[in-house]
């Protein structure tokens, strides 16, 4: 029997004559924590916290979306409400909660380039935008700035700290500041959301046979296609194609004035809704909409 061999007749490897905590050590000198490896971790926590503040915020704007659509939903009850006022104060209540799910945006992005971040809140800036200018138009037969706007989204709270000295208490206030700005491009895509609300607002005043408010309605939506048209196709692609949209509610606001103007005094009031919604659907059917 060779040497080399054990007793049991297997061939002992080279390193088994090492204790095994030897081995480990070594081991462990060999492959020691690369500065490499170090910095691929910072940044896999990195891109961990991004990705989940980036969810957060999808889904406080998802909150503000459905949220501001059920205060346009509530405004639209405006013309048919025997009390309109109940209606504003309302609808104010539910515009302070929605701003209050915007602070909680604000929150989020604070130290952070909000414009990383654009995309996960555009929808529910859109939405709100498009709520708060329909709430304005209602009370004020105007359009909001966005300056006005962004008035409306600095949010302050108040952090007292109790200081007790052995002669006096003393209570020192740490006021708190959060805002959050709405961009251009996103009270431009509001804007032209709101103008689908204004054709549904001519809708039902023709249906309650307001027969002014149309006109009003008619003159408001030129302004706006007129203010869109000097920007043209140089924005985003988004704006070029609700332009599209805007045209044809203002075509379908027109029509309902040239259906008061020229029929109103033959057609029934509890009739006029009817018919403006019949031709409105031709207007649809002859562009190819859905």
């Amino acid at each position: 029997m060779s040497g080399k061999e054990g007793s049991g007749g297997f061939r002992k490897r080279k390193h088994d004559n090492f204790p095994h905590g030897q081995r480990r050590e070594e081991k462990e000198n060999v492959n020691p924590p690369s500065a490499l490896m170090t910095s691929f971790k910072s940044f896999q926590l990195e891109l961990d916290t991004r990705h989940d503040k980036y969810e957060r915020l999808v889904k406080l704007s998802r909150d503000i979306t459905i949220e501001s659509k059920r205060t346009i939903f509530l405004l639209h009850r405006f013309t048919s409400a025997p009390n309109g006022e109940e209606i504003l104060r309302e609808s104010e209540g539910k515009l302070d909660a929605v701003r209050q799910k915007i602070k909680q945006v604000a929150q989020e992005l604070t130290g952070e380039d909000m414009y990383q971040f654009h995309r996960a809140i555009s929808p529910g800036l859109q939405e709100y935008v498009e709520a708060v200018s329909f709430q304005y138009f209602i009370k004020t037969r105007s359009l909001i700035s966005v300056e006005e706007i962004n008035k409306q989204l600095i949010f302050t709270a108040e952090d007292r700290e109790e200081t007790t000295n052995m002669t006096s208490n003393s209570h020192d206030k740490q006021l708190h500041t959060w805002s959050l700005k709405v961009t251009p491009v996103d009270y431009l895509l509001g804007v032209a959301d709101l103008t689908g609300e204004l054709m549904r607002l001519c809708i039902g005043s023709v249906g309650n046979g307001d027969i002014d408010t149309p006109f009003e309605l008619s003159q408001f939506l030129r302004q706006i296609y007129d203010g869109f048209t000097f920007i043209g196709n140089t924005g985003p692609y988004e704006v070029s194609k609700k332009l599209y949209t805007l045209k044809q509610s203002l075509a379908k606001v027109e029509n309902a004035c040239y259906t008061l103007k020229v029929r109103g005094s033959e057609i029934p009031k509890h009739m006029l809704a009817d018919v403006f919604s019949t031709k409105t659907e031709l207007i649809d059917q002859e562009e190819g909409l859905p």
